[in-house]
């Protein structure tokens, strides 16, 4: 792999990551709407977009070639479900003020996935994933006592992109990113729809045209900004190993963990403190594991 593909391919996935991580920022800005119309409206933007760039890129045909794999239409609807439960609960997380629990989540997704592997996929852990698992189910008991009841919007988080990464996986890569982003949002379209009209008999209503030109704009960037770091992740994916991947991922609860403290002044008591080192302390194994691995992989194969 050459220099500047490495680096084109870091310098695209970093970005996808910071835009993730300044999320909070942005839907906090839209707090005007409720974040079922902010859910409606990143569903509609966001396919707009990946039509667009489909429709510059004349790549209709290849996603209507999709369509002749009923298991590919099928993943993909399941990934759809399941993106919307994501948004939606990280939406309300944000703007409920709980973005400290909304990182939590992103966190311990690595954990969650881990998990799925073994129950999905017969995969077999080792002694640090075993342990980086005891780690995570040790801080989400802490945090619900510490909570007064389970961390629904993290464990609601984890799992639902937990999944979500396992109905992608199921792709086996037949599907673009950006394609597969098209049909997803494209799929839940009619979902948004149904949702619009709801909030529209809301005594607040919509807010969509009636909050000025640019917090209409802030909800239409917003749509966007949904399809932008998912492409450039896509393409930083083509570029770089895997395990720079797995490292980055966590740059956005980390950002996120930040503006919630510093920003927007979360509190974090003592016991969420020592929740959140159970699960960075289960974190650390699994990188010492991915970096044992990698460094096996290369010996055998050098």
């Amino acid at each position: 792999m050459s220099e500047k593909r490495f680096g084109r391919g870091l310098s695209l996935g970093l970005g996808a990551y910071l835009i993730w991580g300044s999320f909070p920022l942005i839907i906090r800005m839209l707090a005007f709407a409720s974040p079922f119309e902010v859910v409606v409206w990143r569903i509609v933007f966001g396919f707009l977009l990946a039509a667009a760039i489909i429709s510059v890129m004349r790549g209709w045909a290849s996603v209507r070639n999709v369509f002749k794999d009923r298991k590919s239409v099928i993943w993909i609807l399941v990934a759809a479900i399941l993106i919307y439960v994501n948004w939606q609960a990280y939406v309300f997380g944000v703007n409920s003020h709980q973005i400290v629990e909304t990182a939590l989540g992103y966190f311990i997704n690595p954990l969650v996935t881990i998990l799925l592997a073994v129950v999905f996929l017969g995969e077999r852990l080792s002694r640090l994933q075993w342990g980086a698992v005891a780690f995570g189910f040790s801080a989400v008991t802490l945090l619900t006592f510490d909570y007064g009841r389970l961390p629904w919007i993290a464990l609601t988080l984890a799992c639902s992109f937990g999944l979500y990464g396992l109905a992608k996986n199921k792709l086996a890569g037949k599907v673009s990113a950006l394609n597969s982003f098209a049909l997803e949002s494209g799929f839940l379209l009619p979902l948004a729809l149904v949702q619009g009209l709801l909030v529209a008999q809301l005594n607040q209503g919509l807010e969509f045209g009636a909050v000025g030109f640019w917090g209409s704009a802030g909800l239409v960037l917003f749509g966007f900004m949904t399809a932008v770091p998912l492409i450039m992740f896509g393409a930083a994916a083509k570029h770089v190993p895997l395990r720079y991947i797995g490292f980055m991922q966590y740059l956005t609860p980390v950002l996120q963990f930040t503006l919630a403290l510093t920003v927007f002044g979360e509190p974090m008591p003592l016991a969420r403190w020592v929740g959140f080192g159970l699960v960075w302390a289960g974190l650390v194994l699994l990188s010492i594991d991915v970096f044992r691995s990698s460094r096996t992989n290369r010996t055998k194969t050098a």
